[in-house]
């Protein structure tokens, strides 16, 4: 059985997701933001597999070494933001002072490609490269459930006022990568309520 949970973690309520396998209580996390104290909790007595970043913004990667520390998980990250890991100046980390310290971590384990499919925890997940928001936004699609990151919210799409983002790149890539999937889709994004593909079809005013 596939299960998911959704924290909302730190200063700018992040949504951390944790993916779970019911049977053989393997788990992925994605997007584990700062301050992640309920999502530690929630992963005592299951193995995790893996940490997914959607992207490598300071508030989605916040609670990274602490998962990474206490599971010795890899780290997938897409490529064109592999060096942000390492540099708060990239991350973002260093433009609010008042709301985090300067991030700075291990390099992650391995590179997200557009079309890829990971095999983890006995369940396949599909990679599609959505940039706009930042540019190596990934969103990961299992069935018809799609983890956006910051590409696409209820009645919303992410900020493209950040380092390299683009508003036309991320309406092009809502449009190309997302709107095809299907009205059914269930999209977790990276801030506030889950939503669908065919609600936003019907009432986001971006797209």
């Amino acid at each position: 059985m596939f299960r998911i949970l959704s924290f909302s973690l730190g200063p700018v309520e992040t949504n951390a997701y944790l993916l779970i396998n019911e049977e053989s209580k393997e788990a992925i996390v994605i997007d584990p933001g700062m301050n992640p104290g309920p999502l530690m909790k929630a992963l005592d007595g299951l193995q995790v597999k893996a940490i997914l970043l959607t992207h490598a913004h300071f508030d989605h990667i916040g609670g990274l070494k602490e998962v990474r520390d206490e599971y010795s998980c890899p780290v997938y990250i897409h490529s064109r933001e592999a060096e942000w890991l390492l540099k708060p100046e990239l991350n973002g980390s260093l433009m609010w002072p008042h709301v985090s310290a300067p991030m700075i971590f291990a390099q992650a384990e391995h590179s997200l490609e557009d079309g890829q499919v990971l095999e983890l925890i006995g369940y396949q997940f599909q990679v599609m490269h959505t940039p706009g928001h930042s540019p190596g936004s990934v969103s990961f699609l299992h069935g018809k459930h799609l983890f956006a990151g910051d590409v696409l919210f209820r009645t919303s799409v992410g900020r493209t006022d950040l380092r390299d983002g683009d508003h036309d790149t991320l309406i092009r890539s809502i449009h190309e990568k997302l709107l095809p999937l299907g009205d059914d889709v269930t999209v977790y994004p990276g801030h506030g309520p889950t939503t669908t593909i065919g609600f936003e079809k019907q009432y986001n005013p971006f797209i």
